[in-house]
Order: structure tokens, then C-alpha cells, then sequence
């Protein structure tokens, strides 16, 4: 039996390459100077802080990063900007969380697309993340092409890993 796994991970040290690329690029352009802003990520609790003047500040700084993120290669869909900015004192904060895992909802989602494409393949949630098994490689590429093509209906990137035959 042929196996592989979704997921969605991103990784640690490639999002603390865009943040600090992003930070760079803030620190030199014109349009932030003399920012008394922050940009940081938090590896533990997976998280992007912002923190900037004003919210026309903190919109671009959030272009910026997602600017960096896609020259490093990742998918912007990885960043939650879900939560809404907070006012700090002077400053204006906001928490992104960069998304880890396949939720319940969108792992529903996923099954239902694998069993909707009608392949000869089974499904099974694990945790966060979907084992698929089928008898020919061919179809669980199927499987994968389907993933690919409704990207856009998932709502986060996804990693195929695991092949197995």
C-alpha cells in the first residue's frame, strides 16, 4: 500500500528570515523614518509582534513581511491577520499567528475534497495532519493535484511528505 501525508508547517528558521529582512527594509526606508517601531517573531509561541505608531505604519509593515515572506518562498496564506490591532500607550500592536497544523475544519475540508475527486484512495485525520493510502502511486498524485488545484479553497499552504510505495 502506497502512503503520504498533508500537512501545513512552516518553517522556524525560514519566517525568522523574512521578519528579519522585513525589519531591515522598515529600518532603511524613507517612509519609516525615525519609526520607534517593532518587528519581532517569537519562535515559542509562533507568533509575529508588530508594533508601530499609527495603523497606516502597521498596514505596511504587515506588506512588508508578507513581501519578504514570499521571496523567502512561503506562502502568505501561513500568517492569521484574523486578530484585530490593539492600541499600547503610544503605540499601535499586533499579535499574527503564523499557522502550524491542520485544524478540524479544514481537515474537513480536505476530506471532503479527496472523496469528492472519486480517487481509490483512503483518508484518515491524525492529529494535525491526514494520512492518505491508496494501492497505485498514481492515484494518490491524484490526490495530490486535487490538493493543488483547490488551494484557494483550503484557505493554508500544504506539504505532501512521506511518500511512500
Amino acid at each position: 500500500m502506497a502512503s503520504f501525508d498533508i500537512v501545513s508547517k512552516v518553517d522556524p528558521q525560514s519566517m525568522d528570515n523574512a521578519v528579519n529582512t522585513a525589519r531591515k527594509e522598515i529600518m532603511n526606508r524613507y517612509d519609516f523614518r525615525d519609526t520607534k517601531g517593532s518587528l519581532e517573531y517569537d519562535k515559542k509561541s509562533n507568533e509575529v509582534h508588530i508594533a508601530m505608531e499609527n495603523d497606516m505604519r502597521l498596514q505596511h509593515a504587515e506588506d512588508v513581511l508578507l513581501s519578504k515572506m514570499v521571496k523567502q518562498g512561503m506562502d502568505g496564506t501561513a500568517l492569521d491577520f484574523s486578530k484585530e490591532a490593539y492600541q499600547s500607550g503610544a503605540m499601535v500592536k499586533k499579535d499574527i499567528k503564523v499557522k502550524a497544523g491542520i485544524d478540524k475544519e479544514t481537515s474537513k475540508k480536505i476530506m471532503k475534497l479527496i472523496k469528492d475527486s472519486k480517487a481509490k484512495v483512503s483518508a484518515a485525520i491524525m492529529d494535525e495532519q491526514i494520512r492518505v493510502t491508496g494501492k497505485k502511486i498514481d492515484d494518490l498524485q491524484e490526490v495530490i493535484a486535487v490538493m493543488r488545484g483547490n488551494s484557494e479553497t483550503i484557505g493554508m499552504p500544504l506539504q505532501f511528505i512521506n511518500m511512500k510505495s
